[in-house]
């Protein structure tokens, strides 16, 4: 055993550290476990490359904090100073303490002229996904300025693409494919929160990589306000991953003894492609304490149903036709509370409105749970419109720079959470809600990007998202079966640090069925799908105003944490029997949903088809986009399944369409299902049936 190196390795997955450099450790390899019997020394020997003429001395290899110390001239993964001297730290190693399972490596680190130390935590976790964190403190008697500390892990020179995502409100994670190029690609948002364009991942493969083959490494910042995702292509030949926190010019000024720590940051690796990688994030995910476990109640949302028109009559009769249907959470969303008939006025004032509900919520809460139900309510506690009397009383609550107020955005500003006074009162009245009502379920709203946001007279994004991360901390730790959703625009604060402290996310303010098979596709990537609402909508969907049928509709909200956004109460009796029979459904595959492996076929852009995959049982989702252009379509070649197993395939009716007049359907589908091992139906597949754009055929599988 060579004690000049650390290896960990779980799960197939090994990230090896070489000590022997006298500045930071050397990352030699992150990737595939190596298995036994590899000489350190050898290891060693094989990744030091030769040396050109007019080259250092020494070849700049990436460290774990990459600086110019090492010779590497990349992006650095730490920087500061104090008082404009010591910009270029040189740490060195003082401890090093590695777990004996190989799950964990934390090591010390320190300049002693500059004054600073460094604490290098690696938790490599059962999944095969490594997190790391890096705590710098400030151990001089002057201020230190943190201009950045970044995570950073090189990747091999083989990986040729990238992938990462962008978007917009109502159609969040659009996927970038680009060629891995020398030079650096620098993902960053100013949001003041993750943003619809966050890239949630960003992640390098080998060359063609897909949902089931080749090599892929993602890195992901957990944390909720600005951020960067870099990947980076030396001259020389390295190439790295790093995230962080990105922070603006004085934002982090560290007092002697102070210290800072940046987020988690994941690092995931998988040879199976994105599907492999998924699964990785998606069994961590699931192993955490904090994880919902119960099965996830199918959820009605009044939103989309009444906007602001609240009344107790119409809401008691929504409650009625939900409970019928099926429902187990009834969500009072925008419009409860004072002086909010839309939304001009009453964002901060956290009362509900004796005008709209005399006796307050008290009649409609013991209606929802009388019938069995959950009760949920809507807040946004981090906004406040000018028009309330939070910021008519407060203004010194609102987070910006006196007599400088940045503009409005939707009709609000945003309070600043880390002022003791604002964040105090949010607390109480968060605290009183809950505790009144018994409230079951918060959905916590985000809607507007932070501009200028200063706190105590520096920049205070950072502040602010961590007072909001108190917030959620305190306010679960008084209420411990309080369940919280991430909303923010929809899909614009959905990443690790805000799942630490809440259940789900909402994936998109758009309902489209069609949108939404890549909004939840991709979303799913980072999250399993029992964090993702996914609700049905009115067949005119609000937001991109596309008209589809309900079977899409079920089957595209079956595949996540589902619920509804609609008036069920103007419903036919015939959509009422088969949102039924969908209730029924994703009641009776939630532990399959919630727990399995989720697949995803290398289509073309005709069509999608997705599932997951469970012990001895699968369910999957085809569904036509666009019209197809041939005149058989293609075979759905069913991914994931075991090669040894028979299973019995069959249509769900209710989620599937009417297959169209002038079409036949496949000999398989006409006899009512096909028996087949999963090798035959992975590899010659079934017949597809020719459906019209926005069709959908939803199959169940069970081992026979």
């Amino acid at each position: 055993m060579d004690d000049r190196m650390v290896t960990l390795a779980r799960a197939g997955v090994a990230l090896v550290l070489d000590l022997a450099s006298p500045w930071l450790p050397r990352v030699l390899h992150w990737g595939a476990d190596l298995g036994s019997g590899v000489d350190a020394a050898a290891l060693r020997a094989a990744a030091v490359p030769g040396r050109r003429g007019g080259a250092p001395p020494e070849p700049a290899a990436p460290s774990l904090l990459p600086a110019q110390v090492d010779g590497w001239v990349g992006r650095s993964a730490v920087a500061g100073d104090r008082d404009r001297a010591y910009s270029h730290l040189r740490l060195v190693p003082v401890s090093v303490s590695a777990a004996a399972d190989g799950g964990g490596v934390e090591i010390a680190s320190r300049d002693e002229a500059a004054g600073v130390s460094v604490v290098s935590s690696l938790v490599l976790d059962d999944a095969g996904v490594l997190r790391m964190r890096h705590t710098l403190t400030n151990d001089g008697d002057s201020a230190w300025s943190v201009d950045g500390l970044r995570a950073v892990l090189p990747v091999p020179d083989h990986t040729a693409e990238l992938l990462h995502f962008s978007g917009r409100w109502g159609l969040e994670k659009i996927p970038q494919r680009e060629a891995f190029l020398p030079g650096i690609r620098s993902l960053e948002t100013r949001r003041g929160r993750t943003g619809h364009s966050h890239t949630g991942l960003l992640v390098a493969g080998t060359p063609g990589f897909g949902f089931g083959s080749g090599e892929v490494w993602g890195v992901h910042a957990g944390w909720s306000g600005w951020t960067v995702h870099d990947a980076e292509r030396m001259a020389e030949g390295w190439s790295t991953l790093g995230a962080g926190e990105l922070l603006a010019p004085g934002e982090v000024v560290l007092a002697p003894g102070e210290s800072y720590a940046t987020p988690d940051v994941y690092f995931v690796y998988s040879d199976e492609g994105l599907d492999g990688l998924s699964a990785r994030l998606h069994t961590s995910l699931r192993a955490r304490a904090s994880h919902p476990s119960t099965p996830r109640p199918l959820v009605l949302n009044t939103w989309e149903a009444v906007y602001f028109d609240h009344d107790m009559e119409k809401m008691a009769r929504m409650a009625d036709v939900a409970a019928a249907v099926g429902v187990e959470r009834f969500v009072v969303d925008d419009g409860w509370f004072l002086g909010r008939r839309d939304d001009l006025a009453g964002l901060g004032d956290w009362y509900v409105d004796p005008d709209v509900w005399p006796k307050g919520l008290h009649p409609l809460v013991e209606h929802v749970k009388s019938l069995g139900m959950q009760f949920g309510l809507w807040v946004e506690p981090e906004m406040a419109n000018p028009r309330s009397r939070l910021a008519e009383e407060h203004p010194d609550w609102l987070l910006h720079d006196p007599g400088r107020v940045p503009r409005e955005w939707r009709h609000q500003h945003t309070v600043d959470v880390a002022n003791p006074e604002a964040y105090t009162y949010l607390l109480e009245r968060l605290d009183a809600l809950v505790s009144e009502y018994g409230i079951d379920y918060l959905k916590w709203d985000h809607n507007r990007d932070l501009l200028e946001a200063v706190h105590d007279g520096h920049a205070g994004v950072h502040e602010q998202t961590a007072a909001v991360y108190r917030l959620l901390d305190e306010l679960r730790a008084r209420h411990p079966g309080l369940e919280i959703e991430s909303c923010s625009s929809g899909g614009a604060r959905v990443d690790l640090g805000i799942l630490q402290r809440t259940d789900r996310v909402w994936a998109s303010d758009s309902n489209d069925p069609l949108d939404r098979q890549a909004i939840q596709r991709w979303t799913s990537l980072l999250l399993p799908l029992e964090l993702i609402g996914a609700h049905v909508g009115p067949s005119h969907t609000h937001v991109s105003g596309r008209v589809t049928e309900l079977q899409l509709r079920c089957a595209t909200a079956l595949f996540g944490h589902a619920g509804i956004e609609w008036d069920i109460t103007e419903c036919s009796e015939q959509e009422l029997a088969l949102l039924t029979e969908w209730a029924a459904t994703y009641k009776r595959l939630r532990p399959l949903l919630h727990t399995g492996r989720v697949v995803r076929a290398d289509t073309d852009d005709a069509h999608v088809l997705h599932g997951v995959v469970g012990d001895g049982q699968a369910v999957f989702s085809y569904v036509a986009l666009t019209t197809m252009t041939a005149d058989i379509p293609p075979r759905l070649r069913l991914p994931g399944l075991d090669p040894s197993v028979t299973y019995r395939v069959t249509p769900i009716a209710a989620l599937s369409s009417v297959l169209p007049r002038w079409a036949r359907p496949a000999a398989w589908l006409e006899s009512g299902g096909v028996e087949l091992p999963g090798r035959a139906l992975a590899t010659v597949g079934l017949q597809a049936p020719t459906l019209n754009p926005a069709q959908v055929l939803t199959l169940e599988l069970t081992a026979v």
